[in-house]
């Protein structure tokens, strides 16, 4: 019987990504290029029917017409209340008089009450990404006409999106794009910290 050695890959041939650069654009391999849009959600459930209506066209409209591929990401981060409730158990530990003595009474309650819906409702946040990309190009393509490729199809998006309520933002931090990445590569060090 003969035994098939396994290949291992080193990180570089599993890492698709080449070069991040400062206007945001990502190089990954084969020539392709990627940028990372920020989408600020709005609360759908808080709008009158007449309203959720109009959402819901405004995204069918952004749907059809948007003719690119994209790729949209969202990410759920658990909710750390720790922070919270160590600022009340230290205003706590100041209190003394009997009336501020109900005040702790309270602020316990209150601490319990945070703990018991975080555990039921598993508190979470979230972030909402587009990618969008540029048509795979030759190596001396001028990075000009990719940049602008890219900002065309950024600003669409801003546009559609708006007629949603939503904010999209682009970044174009390196550092803040980096982060972004990371976080989508190593989930629970990035939210469970």
């Amino acid at each position: 019987m003969k035994k098939i050695k396994k290949e291992f890959k080193s990180l570089q041939d599993w890492f698709f990504v080449d070069e991040f650069f400062e206007n945001g654009i990502i190089k990954i391999k084969n020539n392709y290029f990627i940028k990372i849009l920020k989408i600020t959600p709005i609360n759908y459930n808080l709008k009158s029917e007449l309203e959720k209506e109009a959402i819901l066209n405004a995204y069918k409209t952004f749907l059809k017409s948007y003719q690119d591929d994209i790729q949209i990401i969202i990410q759920s981060k658990k909710e750390d209340f720790s922070k919270h409730i160590e600022s009340i158990k230290k205003q706590n530990k100041k209190e003394n008089s009997l009336n501020k003595k109900n005040m702790v009474n309270l602020s316990n309650q209150y601490i319990e009450f945070i703990n018991l819906k975080n555990k039921e409702k598993n508190s979470s946040s979230k972030n909402f990404y587009i990618l969008i990309h540029s048509q795979k190009v030759s190596e001396n393509y001028p990075s000009e006409l990719i940049y602008q490729d890219l900002k065309e199809k950024y600003l669409k998006i801003k546009d559609l999106l708006s007629r949603c309520g939503n904010e999209t933002i682009e970044i174009n931090n390196i550092e803040d794009i980096k982060n972004i990445y990371f976080s989508f590569l190593n989930i629970k060090e990035y939210f469970y910290k």
